[in-house]
């Protein structure tokens, strides 16, 4: 049951599609969304800091600026979603925070049950262009899944289950089985796929099936071999020419921050379609 559903919104082209995506699931489920627009104040002191004692003035004054010129921006972006939602009659409520962009989405998710975001979003209003860490951070440290929204908005009818046999593939599956974000009249394709042959594929793709006969659906069962999982769920979403793909995901901080995965970091950047995450 979905009942409370978070939109993170930014200047990115997918936000609009998010939007359109929130609207049709609010409608379905009877939620209520939240806009939220968060005002990087982080990223803005770093992008502001001068280079000695002299500049300080110059570095305050540029930190002003760039903070009024972002909250600028933020509410702008809670009006256009604001005068969208007003049109589909949905129940709503926006939020112009302030912090670093992940940890506010990661507190706020404590207390919804899906967060919608592009999967292009870079949540840095000042520079939208500048290449942020913020969504593998929300993937790694939020507790609710993630609908990562492409460029195009489809109406949900088939379905592509990517799994590994590891736990968040597995959890994905079952939360969107449970939440039936989309209704339950869906085509459900099931793809295992893995590195070198596995001699438990063929059962863990039976597990599957048992599991999804037990709800009610009667999916299509595909087993592959690839050294790019990543690739191959993609390229099998397009064959099949699926609306949405369900799959888990990781995400490691190191030394450079928070990347998320190979095979999901593929996924996020080539998908064409949303993808329904967790982990």
């Amino acid at each position: 049951m979905i009942k409370k559903i978070l939109v993170a919104l930014d200047l990115d082209s997918d936000t609009d599609i998010a939007t359109q995506y929130a609207i049709q699931l609010a409608k379905q489920s009877d939620a209520k969304l939240t806009g939220l627009a968060v005002v990087d104040t982080k990223k803005i002191e770093l992008s502001s800091r001068g280079g000695g004692i002299g500049s300080f003035y110059f570095a305050e004054k540029l930190r002003e600026n760039l903070t009024a010129e972002t909250r600028d921006k933020a509410r702008g972006l809670i009006k256009v979603f604001e005068e969208k939602v007003d049109k589909h009659d949905v129940n709503h409520i926006e939020l112009v925070e302030e912090g670093v962009p992940f940890e506010r989405i990661v507190e706020d998710m404590k207390y919804h049950d899906l967060l919608i975001v592009g999967n292009d979003a870079h949540f840095f209003y000042g520079h939208p262009k500048e290449h942020t860490e913020t969504l593998s951070g929300i993937f790694k440290r939020s507790i609710g899944p993630s609908l990562v929204v492409a460029k195009q908005f489809r109406t949900v009818k088939r379905v592509l289950f990517a799994t590994d046999g590891n736990n968040p593939a597995a959890r994905a599956i079952r939360r969107f089985i449970h939440m039936a974000p989309f209704g339950t009249d869906i085509e459900i394709h099931v793809l295992h796929v893995h590195k070198k042959e596995d001699a438990d594929a063929e059962l863990i793709l039976q597990m599957n099936r048992a599991y999804l006969n037990e709800h009610g659906y009667n999916p299509q069962m595909i087993k592959m071999v690839d050294t790019n999982p990543g690739k191959c769920v993609i390229d099998q979403s397009i064959s099949l020419d699926v609306d949405l793909i369900v799959c888990g995901g990781t995400a490691h901080t190191g030394i450079r921050g928070t990347r998320f995965g190979q095979s999901t970091s593929y996924m996020v950047e080539h998908t064409t379609v949303p993808l329904f995450m967790d982990h």
